[in-house]
């Protein structure tokens, strides 16, 4: 079999598309290096992307601008299905914070026995579990923190400038907001590490704003049946929410209009190797058979299930899946129900409205692969939403919904080379996969065209293991 994009054009009675929007972009002083856009220092090569979350959709788009041709191998029937289809919608730089802190160890330790914590945590006889454990509370040691939160909120805000130019060039629509995200606590304790927390990042450049119960109660009427309640709260004007699900859809169809493959319905059996060099793709399609896909360099955005995959390759990457609920509610009373986006620290709770629907969702359960709904877990996000907006929604029709977040111990992705020439890395990104997406999705796109990211972040560089 040829390349993978070997007579696409054929089949969809195409000519092959032009390099997407060439000689004709807009640009702004807010997107990220656009004077380098639609140049490469390698010629153009053929590129497969496993993967079609908002994290390998990202990577596509941005490769097909450079001027590659693009495959996307995706095991689900459309974009965006598993991680990013029901997630919390936050855009969130100004509190993309490592969980591994000293404060974050004592609540994992807190949470130990409770069904219904926001953190519970079920220990198994899986040795990549107690890797990942072992690292998270190395993780834990200040210097570490630090470093790990510089990575973060840089490739954040990278990411955050990249979305907002990629949506006023594309005009897509997905419920997006830009009303900031208020942080709000009920536990004096909470509140004071916060406040402490929000000093650290207005010193790395976000304008993160430490506010008292009224502020937080002006900022979000909703929150006023609650005022006796808060304690303070901080607040991020410039962060932002939106459906990823839907922002994920449009752009792979945008992405579809201007050349790239999707392939759905298509299993990832195994990665074929040969010297330094990644030699084939081997797949299931949609009708049961095995092929494999042959090109000049492969993209792995596969999430939790990118560890899998590698380890047969001796890359052995510290990613466990957090299983993350949501609820989904239909409002009753639009004045009732938050219009901007919430978080709810003490609960490990995230409100997002989209349009006439409030998304809520939180927690974390490291309990392996499974993604069955745990009633308990299901029932403590709506007994809290409840009680902090009683009337805003229709309770008794929610749509929960269960996801595995690609965690690593210090929640810094893999982004980057492997030890394989042409083999890439784009996971790992935990509950930040909106959050960092588009700035993934571009930094990867440079480093598969042989350029160097405009973003300070600790690319992986011939990663083993």
């Amino acid at each position: 079999m040829g390349n993978a994009s070997e007579g696409k054009h054929a089949e969809s009675g195409r000519a092959p598309a032009p390099v997407l929007f060439a000689g004709s972009t807009r640009r702004t002083h807010e997107e990220p290096h656009a004077s380098s856009r639609f140049q490469s220092s390698l010629a153009p090569m053929n590129v497969i992307v496993l993967g079609a979350g908002v994290v390998g959709t990202a990577s596509a788009w941005y490769l097909r601008e450079a001027g590659h041709d693009v495959t996307v191998i995706e095991r689900r029937s459309g974009p965006a299905q598993e991680t990013s289809f029901a997630n919390g919608c936050q855009i969130s730089v100004s509190h993309a914070e490592p969980w591994a802190t000293p404060a974050g160890l004592l609540k994992v330790v807190q949470s130990l026995g409770r069904a219904d914590a926001p953190l519970l945590f079920r220990l198994q006889a899986d040795p990549l579990q107690w890797r990942w454990c072992l690292q998270f509370v190395r993780e834990c040691a200040p210097g570490r923190v630090a470093a790990n939160l510089r990575r973060i909120v840089a490739l954040a805000e990278y990411s955050r400038r990249s979305l907002q130019a990629l949506r006023a060039r594309l005009g897509i629509e997905y419920d997006g907001l830009t009303r900031g995200i208020l942080h709000f606590y009920t536990d004096e304790r909470e509140f004071e590490r916060a406040c402490h927390a929000a000093a650290a990042m207005r010193d790395l450049g976000c304008p993160r704003m430490t506010v008292d119960a009224d502020e937080a109660v002006r900022i979000e009427p909703a929150l006023a049946p609650v005022r006796r309640k808060l304690v303070g709260g901080d607040f991020t004007a410039t962060d932002e929410s939106g459906d990823v699900h839907r922002f994920t859809t449009q752009l792979a169809a945008r992405g579809a209009a201007a050349g790239i493959r999707f392939i759905y319905n298509t299993t990832v059996t195994r990665l074929l190797a040969e010297g330094d060099r990644i030699r084939g793709v081997e797949i299931i399609d949609a009708d049961g058979r095995h092929r494999v896909l042959h090109a000049d360099a492969v993209v792995v955005a596969l999430g939790s299930f990118s560890v899998g995959l590698l380890a047969p390759l001796g890359i052995r990457l510290l990613i466990y899946p957090g299983k993350g609920y949501s609820a989904t509610y239909p409002i009753l009373d639009r004045d009732a129900a938050p219009t901007v986006s919430l978080t709810d620290d003490g609960h490990k709770l995230v409100f997002s409205r989209l349009g006439d629907r409030l998304r809520v969702a939180g927690t974390c359960e490291l309990n392996g692969y499974t993604r069955d709904l745990n009633p308990v877990r299901c029932d403590a996000i709506t007994r809290r939403v409840r009680a902090l907006f009683p009337d805003a929604c229709d309770y008794d029709n929610a749509t929960y919904w269960a996801g595995l977040r690609p965690l690593t111990p210090s929640n810094v992705p893999y982004i980057g080379r492997t030890r394989f020439s042409n083999l890439y890395l784009n996971t790992g990104h935990g509950t930040l996969g909106w959050t960092m997406g588009c700035g993934s999705g571009r930094a990867i796109a440079d480093i598969v065209s042989g350029r160097r990211p405009e973003v300070d972040f600790a690319f992986t560089d011939g990663l083993r293991a």
